[in-house]
């Protein structure tokens, strides 16, 4: 059921300071300048005529997330999806288009004073390979298919919010550089944020980032992580006639058990660092000694120095395995031992009382919803590294199966996750 205007502008919330507080922190007050600040934001009447173009435009945004749910985006090959988009931006408004090297989409509106950069973000990619079923596929009010909610949804709710911009002609103070980015998930690293932060790359001063869904989360807190690819390589052989000589395996089983000792002592105390020893592989029969034998391994911290001291752990005990696997060979070449980094997420944290996350937090309050502050892995793991505000905030709506074949999402009120970005976006940008 399409909701009534009347329903559509989100209630002004005046309250007292609110304290926020999330797992393992300390609370945190809203100051009331920001909420006085998104109070009087959100009485301007352009401010006011967009809440209700975002539920006006729900059947479009609906079908903008059909077709490009449906134009498939898998991990590297992202450029099909990225060219539809950034004719989306271009119909829409954005004063230039552009795509850069990695496939990023980028549209600029200029602001007034041009004084700052703020960018507001969703990703392009999904964690489904080439030749997955992407059609969508509708149960009652629900839209099932995968990647709909992560990140397309986000995607939408960006394009949506430039829409609403340009139809009651808000202009900000700084420029707002929307993006859609490539490579957010798994192996793909960030690259496309990183690629923004390269050292030619535009001035950025503060980054939104839209991933997720509802309208009270925000994460501040960068959730680090170091991936690796360990190979162990011998001459391999037959398991009776070459017998004595090195055995991948042995060495990799070695440096898996050295690793996790050590490793489950360092992360019993402090912040949480993960680990994890996801893929093995190896071998090609029972009757012979394998010539290789791999693993691949996943550490995780909010805390830059605790994932640099897991990552010395796995580091020592992988070269101990090796070293003890050459020592009991009693014929042929030693082994050899490949360390490749395949995934380096920067960790890192803005506090709660930075402007930008503090406004992030108003909005939610303003919106009658409890802000829940948390860490993450996202897109804002580059920012936050390198100090710039930053925010993760949800799209609206509601959603599950996120990374499944049956991943959902339903429009219950997705307008107001237009409505929140907007008033965060134009509290951080400045309005004129």
């Amino acid at each position: 059921m399409k909701p009534t205007l009347a329903a559509c502008i989100i209630p002004f919330f005046i309250g007292s300071a609110c304290l926020v507080q999330a797992q393992d922190e300390k609370p945190v007050a809203i100051d009331t300048r920001y909420q006085t600040e998104i109070q009087s934001l959100a009485k301007r009447p352009a401010v006011q005529s967009a809440f209700k173009t975002f539920v006006e435009l729900e059947p479009q945004t609906r079908q903008d997330l059909i077709s490009l749910t449906e134009t498939a985006s898998p991990p590297f090959k992202e450029q099909v999806r990225a060219r539809k988009y950034a004719d989306m931006m271009k119909a829409a408004g954005a004063d230039s288009v552009w795509l850069d090297e990695v496939s990023n989409v980028l549209a600029l509106r200029r602001g007034k004073g041009r004084r700052k950069t703020v960018v507001l973000e969703a990703h392009l990619d999904t964690v489904f390979p080439e030749g997955t079923d992407v059609k969508v596929k509708q149960k009652g009010d629900t839209l099932y298919a995968p990647g709909i909610g992560d990140d397309t949804r986000g995607l939408t709710a960006v394009l949506a919010v430039l829409k609403g911009l340009e139809k009651h002609s808000i202009e900000t103070d700084a420029d707002v550089l929307f993006v859609g980015a490539v490579g957010e998930e798994g192996l793909g690293d960030l690259r496309g944020v990183k690629n923004l932060f390269k050292p030619n790359g535009p001035k950025i001063d503060s980054y939104i980032a839209v991933d997720g869904d509802g309208i009270d989360g925000i994460v501040h807190r960068g959730l680090g992580s170091h991936r690796y690819r360990i190979t162990f390589k011998g001459p391999g052989g037959h398991s009776y006639g070459a017998f004595g000589i090195v055995n991948p395996h042995g060495a990799l089983g070695k440096a898996i058990y050295y690793f996790t000792q050590e490793a489950d002592k360092f992360t019993r105390e402090g912040v949480k660092t993960t680990y994890s020893v996801s893929v093995i592989g190896g071998g090609t029969s029972v009757n012979a000694v394998p010539y290789e034998s791999w693993m691949e391994v996943d550490m995780r911290s909010e805390s830059p120095d605790k994932l640099n001291g897991i990552d010395k752990l796995l580091q020592a005990a992988v070269q101990r395995a090796l070293t003890e696997e050459n020592q009991m060979k009693r014929a042929g070449p030693d082994l050899t031992v490949d360390v490749k980094q395949v995934g380096d997420r920067p960790s890192g944290r803005i506090e709660p009382t930075v402007p930008l996350v503090q406004r992030a937090m108003a909005v939610a309050r303003f919106m009658g919803v409890t802000p829940q502050l948390s860490v993450g892995s996202t897109n804002a793991n580059t920012p936050i590294a390198k100090g710039i505000p930053t925010v993760t905030i949800g799209s609206g709506g509601t959603g599950g199966g996120a990374h499944s074949l049956n991943e959902w999402w339903l429009n219950d009120k997705g307008y107001l996750g237009m409505q929140r970005i907007l008033l965060v976006l134009l509290a951080e940008a400045g309005v004129k």
